[in-house]
């Protein structure tokens, strides 16, 4: 402690009249806290952590896949790197979720995503979709069966006033 009680650090750090050092000093504390990177490096930053080096395994083999097939037909390429396309989009998922990821992997993963389908023009058939396609359907000709068995029921009601 020096002068005040103020540590060596924070004199140092305020010492000019914009604390230009200090406010560097922020800014960057403040990016290193908003990008989550305590969640990809080791506690005393010698490493990688174990799930993202399992995922940066992964990433690289989707990379090499397409730089594998994508010469020439890029069909070939969906077809043969789905496998990995997919195990990364599942472990990707599961980092999410359990929030282990940080802004590194996140871009790796938009950039992994924008080539598969912008580039590549790649995509997953949906599993969902028959059903989303059956209950729309069926909500569609809802108000059809409602109004033309309401025409129905009124016009019954008619006949049987008339033969009265």
């Amino acid at each position: 402690m020096g002068p005040g009680n103020v540590s060596c650090r924070d004199s140092l750090l305020r010492s000019d009249r914009l604390m230009l050092v200090y406010q560097l000093y922020s800014n960057l504390k403040d990016l290193w806290r908003k990008s989550d990177c305590d969640h990809c490096i080791t506690a005393g930053f010698q490493s990688l952590k174990n799930d993202t080096l399992y995922y940066m395994t992964t990433l690289n083999q989707t990379l090499t896949c397409f730089e594998k097939y994508q010469q020439g037909n890029h069909s070939e390429l969906c077809k043969n790197c789905k496998n990995t396309y997919k195990d990364l989009n599942v472990l990707y998922s599961g980092m999410e979720k359990n929030l282990t990821m940080c802004i590194d992997i996140e871009d790796a993963m938009n950039m992994t995503r924008r080539l598969w389908s912008k580039t590549f023009n790649c995509s997953f058939p949906r599993e969902e979709t028959v059903p989303v396609i059956a209950v729309s359907s069926f909500m569609l000709f809802l108000p059809i069966i409602f109004y033309l068995s309401s025409f129905l029921h009124s016009e019954q009601k008619k006949r049987k006033l008339i033969h009265r």
